[in-house]
């Protein structure tokens, strides 16, 4: 089974870099599930629109993870909600949050594949620490199947690590989201499982992680803060491409992924 997995979709250039390259790359791969976070694509770069998610559906993603913004455009609340739709939001978020945790996906002529989406708590606001939640998460999902896949959406190195360890030989795939930064760590670990500490950004990188330059190096320089508008220069796709074998739940490789706009 070969699985993409989409870097932090970043506003309109993010969304419109999905859906130029994700055909290409479907085919090109023979990939069998994408699963692409969209924790920014809204038009402002915070948080998912209604209309981010059926675009990227539309443009071929399997399933939609999100991050600490997952509830800041009201108008996707009820999609959230409505579990005929593919998209999870962290399943550590306060109690009554709209919407699910993890999902089953069915993959045509193979295994169904859970997906779990859990937020870091460290340097970020959560409802627990993903590491209170995550054991039933993974014993829920491995009732049902043996290929299991979790987004780990946090902003520290160390918390992303440990839960990749911590899963170790229990999840396929362990990745990391949020940093907007692809890290060159993918790799296997002892127990077969997949692991990267941050699969990168899907937008614009002629940016400050997908802002405008000038907005942010003001803010620096001078202390004064502004609306942050999304940039719209090196627009890339990143992410990881990564085989497993669904007999036995085990990655066998996992790449890393960065492909610009045009190509």
């Amino acid at each position: 089974m070969r699985v993409l997995c989409i870097g932090d979709v970043v506003g309109d250039p993010g969304l419109s870099v999905v859906e130029e390259l994700l055909p290409g790359l479907r085919e090109r791969h023979k990939v069998d599930l994408v699963v692409c976070n969209g924790e920014n694509s809204a038009r402002q770069g915070v948080g998912i629109a209604a209309r981010g998610v059926r675009r990227l559906l539309a443009a071929g993603v399997d399933v939609i993870t999100l991050g600490n913004h997952a509830l800041r455009q009201r108008d996707s609340h009820d999609t959230l909600r409505d579990e005929s739709v593919p998209i999870i939001r962290p399943a550590n978020l306060p109690p009554g949050a709209p919407g699910r945790g993890s999902c089953i996906v069915e993959v045509e002529g193979l295994p169904a594949v859970a997906v779990i989406n859990v937020l870091g708590s460290l340097f970020i606001e959560a409802g627990a620490s993903p590491f209170t939640v995550i054991e039933e998460l993974i014993a829920q999902a491995r009732r049902q199947t043996d290929l299991v896949i979790v987004d780990v959406h946090a902003e520290a190195t160390s918390e992303k690590v440990a839960l990749a360890h911590l899963l170790d030989g229990r999840a396929s795939l362990v990745f990391g989201t949020h940093t907007h930064v692809q890290t060159s760590d993918a790799r296997i670990l002892p127990g077969g499982t997949a692991y990267v500490t941050d699969i990168g950004m899907t937008g614009p990188h002629d940016s400050v992680i997908g802002v405008q330059k000038e907005i942010i190096l003001r803010r620096f320089t001078t202390g004064i803060g502004a609306r942050f508008d999304v940039a719209d220069g090196g627009v890339q796709l990143e992410g990881i491409l990564v085989e497993l074998d669904p007999t036995t739940g085990r990655a066998k490789s996992i790449e890393s992924l960065r492909v610009p706009a045009g190509s």
